[in-house]
């Protein structure tokens, strides 16, 4: 699932204030942090990104 172009670019990752990119598959979809300290990834659930630190994993 595509999100709107215009909320990704007001869209910043909460615990670093980077910009966020799309990431994951199609069934699973998430919003990636493009700080390089911190790049925690986002889920994406219903089509609604879920910008919790708490429920940000970091990358393999």
């Amino acid at each position: 699932m595509k999100l709107d172009s215009f909320l990704l670019e007001i869209l910043v990752c909460p615990q670093c204030r980077a910009k966020l990119v799309e990431g994951g598959t199609e069934e699973q979809p998430e919003l990636l942090c493009t700080g390089e300290s911190c790049g925690l990834v986002y889920p994406v659930r219903d089509g609604i990104p879920v910008l919790l630190v708490d429920e940000a994993r970091r990358p393999a």
